[in-house]
């Protein structure tokens, strides 16, 4: 198991990251959240779980040890595969989901790409003892409801920034995607912000 990598970034891409360590570049999955705190050649250490297939290794990092841990545990329930506990953890904090969990909070979880109500209803069963007490330590009766994710807005232009773009251009690449963003939101379906970053990302190529 490769627990984590750490060396300077090499390069980012709006879901990897490719740190160089020994001089090979290790290509790590990352969420829109973990890159928007790295920088190109700056040194990193991001917490990794690798994923073994038939046909492929593909290396996951996060910023810290308990996001990893949570990430590994969501695959324990039925359905969840690396690609949707990594966009769980792209939408709510490790502690957000353990919240989520704790209270049967549907409304939460289906806020995440890729899972509807019944998913929502079934995760909610599998996983009631599985993520632990919020690491904050246990909440309070008269503690506040769960916060929603951040707006697609703020996350897209953390990632944006993250990626070395200069707050104005990322500003402007969201005006510009904005449309697309804002008709999804308009049916009630969650905004796909991987998607977006991607589209933005595109729009910003083609200006330079």
């Amino acid at each position: 198991m490769i627990a984590f990598v750490q060396g300077p970034v090499a390069a980012l891409a709006p879901d990897i990251a490719v740190v160089e360590v020994g001089g090979v570049g290790m290509a790590v999955q990352c969420t829109p959240g973990t890159l928007a705190a790295l920088r190109v050649g700056e040194k990193a250490r991001l917490a990794t779980s690798l994923v073994v297939r038939e046909d492929s290794l593909t290396l996951y990092g996060f910023a810290d040890d308990d996001e990893r841990q949570v990430f590994e545990l969501l695959q324990t329930a039925s359905g969840v595969g690396p690609r949707l506990a990594q966009a769980m953890l792209a939408v709510h904090s490790p502690d957000g989901l353990r919240r989520a969990i704790a209270a049967g909070d549907e409304k939460a979880l289906t806020a995440v790409p890729g899972i509807g109500k019944k998913g929502a209803q079934k995760l909610l069963l599998e996983l009631k003892d599985r993520l632990g007490e919020p690491v904050g330590g246990p909440r309070s009766p008269a503690a506040p409801a769960l916060s929603g994710p951040p707006d697609w807005r703020e996350q897209l232009m953390t990632a944006l920034t993250g990626l070395g773009y200069a707050p104005r251009e990322a500003e402007e690449a969201i005006a510009t995607i904005a449309p697309q963003a804002e008709s999804v939101a308009a049916d009630g379906t969650p905004v796909p912000v991987p998607r977006l970053l991607r589209a933005a990302l595109q729009t910003l190529n083609r200006a330079r």
